[in-house]
This record gives C-alpha cells, structure tokens and sequence, in this order.
C-alpha cells in the first residue's frame, strides 16, 4: 500500500469535507473533529493495491472520495466481490473479527481517505462512541452483504468446474451419436444396394425361408452383450474363418458377431444357397446387422445425454420453486456424483454409494443441499491420492437422515483442523479454491437446522451431516 505523496488540503476545507461524510454527518461536529486530528490524510491513485488476499486489514478507511472494491481469484479469473466508494467506512472497522482481506483490496478511482491504522482502530470507541455505533450497525450490514457474495461466489465456482466434467460427460455420448448417426447413413445406403443384389438374386421358396429363419436370428438378440472381449474375439474369428473357407467376404464377420448367429445356421444357409447367391444373402444380413447395432448405440447415447440432463436438472433444481420443500436426499447424492463422475474418472477414484430406498425426505431447499454434496464430495476426490477411494452412506432414524462422506486420503493436518471453516482458508493452491467451501457448507447446514461433524487421521477423514426429517419445519 502506497499513499500518492500530496500535498493535504486545507485542514479547514478538509473538516468541511468530513462533516459532509454521509456516515460522519449524522454525529455531533466534536466526533468529526476527533477524526480529523487523530487520522491521517491520504490519498491513493487508482489502481493502487491497499492490500493482497490474505494479508493483515490495513486499517480503518473514511472515504472522502474515490472508490476501492475487494477482488477473488478463482480458478484463473478474476472477480468482485465487495466495493466501497465515497461517503463509506470501510477495512478494520472498531470491534470487527475479520483481520484478513477476503481478496487484494484495489483502489479503482482514486481515492481521498481519513486513514486509522490497524493499531489505532481501537481508540476510535472512545473517541467517537456515536459513529462505532452506527459502524457495528454498517458492519452487521457488511456481513450479510459478504456471505450473500461468498455464496453466490461459491456457488458460480462450484457450478463452474462441475459444468467443465459434464461438458466431457456430454461429449462422449453426443460424439458417439453424430458419429453413428453418419455411418448409419452410409450403411442405410450400403443396405439398400444389398436389397437389390438379393432381389436379383431370384432366391428359392425354401431358400427364402432359410433365409428369413436366419434373419430373425440377426435382428432379434445380440450376443455380444453378454461376452466379454476376449470372447467376442474368439466368435469374431470363428466367423471369419468360416466365411475365408467358403470364399466369402470376410468383412460380414464384424457385424455378424453381434449377432446370436451360429456356424450351425450359417452351415444351414450354405447348404441351401451358394456362390452369388450366398454372398447376396450374406451382405444383406450383415447391412441389416450393423443397422440394428448402429441403431441402439445412438439410442444408449442419447439415452446417456438424457441421463446427465436429468442429473443436472435434478442438481441445480431449475424447475423448482425458492420455499423450502421435501427433498429426496438420495437422488441429490447420485445427481451429484454423477456430476462429478468425470473428476473421478480422470483421477482414477472409486466412488462408492450405500443409500437405502425409502430414505425419508428432509424438509429444505435441494439445490442449497446438493451445494453441500457438491463441495464436500469435491473436496473429498481432492485429498485421496490417485486410484484412491470416496465412499458416500446414509442412514436415517426416527428424526433424522445422517449422511456420511469419507475418503481415504492423508487427513487433515492437526494445525490446521481448527481453521477449515474459517471464511477464505484453504490449503489448496493459489487459483484452486476460494476458501469458501467448507464455509459454506457450513452455513448451509445451519441454515437447515442440521449438524456438521468432521473426524479425520491419517487415512480416513469423514464428514457427518445430520439433517432432521421434520415437514412441518418453519422456514
């Protein structure tokens, strides 16, 4: 923090300024007078940064003019969080117990202030009891204006790094379907071409119907949803064998393995047909295939994209109103692993779930206590190491739902256990968190009539939440 050198105005001109204060104006004259002498005059250009996140608070700001605002980072950007301009009494305000800037403290239009430091904040009482009241008042203001802003702050954080997972969830499906969705075409073309090659081929009355014996065998059933991969290679070349030997095309091979086709029914079709008119049956089969097989892979990933909709839908409850309602605390746990599915994956963790059916509902807002699952889950893939584990239980008894968060990660440091609710604490790095997090889930949890536990050692930590099942429960 560095005040521009300037010379002070006039001590009359400047008292006359401070009466004008919209906070110092509503106390008596002998108050604004004890400011003037026992503060300092300074003045700040813009873009002067008073203090960096995480430093001791300055000191005591009266803005005579000019604007500063507190500034978070977050995940590479950059954002405003709180702003104080002229005719304010903001920073190290008399009896307050936040001693660290939430954010680096910028000073956006130049700035004339009346500055207290840190050490003389505490004699402002005495000397100005009239406007320490008025500032208890502004600071219970400042506080609710800073947990609206933490939330939402939180809140945009969390929703942002589960939107990057869902955007490679959605991906992969999406991709899929476009990608059979052409070669469907190119098969639907290659399928029409095989028709006309059957047709010409003036089958028999008994070769039809061996033919369409077979057929219902390839459009009916697959069998390679119940072969593992090593299986389906082995039904694959035995295929392809078969066509090799009776000098077929061996490209039918893949889409007859997905088929429940046999070498039995094949040798069958043989015997009744051959040479151009095999070969006709044996490409209209496999284009008949491959249509099935494209046809329910676009149907499994739209299913999939529906899926992940849903769970996002159910996450932020879009379609829901802001009063508090019955929420099924199961299905907001698997919307909220299924957000956060890509994170795991990526990690290598295994997350495991053990929610009865027929958990009863708790009376809130789901959104709020999908934010709870959302961070604590979050935190928890963070502390495990790679191909570590995150397992999520409930259980409920006759007045409350308990939930259970546990990883098997190193813990929590003994040091620093006392600190992690603490607003703006975090032990990740710079850019990786807020600090907000477990803050917020602790408010949330509050504000829910619910307890928070955390237990942690090496190797296991564990975070309880107790939520009560009452629906008559007040707002």
């Amino acid at each position: 923090m560095t005040a521009e050198n300037h010379q002070p105005p006039d001590p009359a001109a400047l008292f006359k300024r401070l009466i004008a204060h919209e906070l110092v104006s509503t106390v008596p004259e002998s108050e604004a007078k004890w400011l003037l002498e026992n503060g300092t005059y300074e003045r700040y250009p813009k873009g002067t940064r008073l203090a960096k996140q995480g430093d001791r608070i300055p000191g005591m700001y009266v803005i005579l003019e000019g604007r500063m605002s507190v500034v978070v980072g977050q995940a590479g950007t950059r954002r405003r969080v709180m702003v104080w301009g002229k005719g304010e009494i903001t920073g190290m305000l008399p009896y307050s117990r936040m001693y660290a800037v939430p954010g680096d403290a910028m000073v956006e239009d130049t700035m004339e202030v009346i500055f207290f430091d840190f050490e003389d904040v505490g004699k402002v009482p005495f000397g100005c009891p009239i406007l320490t009241a008025a500032l208890v008042h502004a600071m219970l203001d400042r506080a609710r204006e800073f947990k609206a802003s933490d939330l939402q702050l939180e809140k945009m954080a969390s929703l942002g790094k589960l939107a990057a997972g869902m955007a490679h969830e959605l991906n992969n499906p999406a991709s899929a379907a476009a990608r059979n969705a052409r070669l469907l075409w190119e098969t639907l073309v290659e399928s029409d071409e095989a028709s006309r090659a059957l047709g010409a081929a003036n089958l028999t009355e008994d070769e039809w119907r061996v033919v369409e014996e077979i057929h219902g065998s390839c459009v009916i059933t697959h069998a390679s949803d119940a072969l593992s991969s090593l299986e389906r290679a082995d039904r694959e070349e035995a295929i392809v064998d078969w066509l090799v030997e009776h000098d077929m095309d061996d490209s039918f091979a893949a889409a007859l393995t997905d088929t429940i086709v046999t070498e039995n029914h094949l040798d069958t079709l043989a015997a009744s047909a051959s040479g151009k008119k095999l070969e006709a049956v044996l490409r209209w089969l496999s284009a008949l295939a491959t249509i099935q097989s494209l046809v329910r892979d676009i149907e499994n990933a739209s299913s999939r994209i529906h899926d992940l909709v849903s769970a996002v839908k159910g996450f932020t409850y879009m379609d829901h109103g802001s009063a508090p309602e019955p929420v099924d605390v199961k299905k907001g746990l698997i919307d909220t692993i299924t957000m956060l599915a890509a994170k795991a994956r990526e990690k290598g963790t295994s997350v495991e779930v053990d929610v009865p059916n027929g958990l009863p509902p708790v009376q809130g807002m789901g959104g709020e206590l999908n934010q709870i699952w959302a961070n604590l889950i979050d935190n928890a893939l963070d502390a495990v190491a790679k191909d570590g584990k995150v397992t999520v239980t409930a259980e409920h008894d006759s007045i409350s739902v308990v939930v259970r968060i546990v990883d098997n990660g190193s813990g929590i440091p003994p040091e620093v256990k006392g600190r992690i609710f603490d607003p703006f604490f975090t032990t990740k790095p710079v850019g990786s968190g807020t600090g907000l997090g477990l803050d917020i889930v602790q408010r949330l949890v509050n504000r829910h009539e619910g307890l928070l536990d955390v237990t942690s050692e090496p190797g296991r930590t564990e975070f309880r939440i107790t939520l009560p099942i009452r629906a008559d429960r007040e707002n």
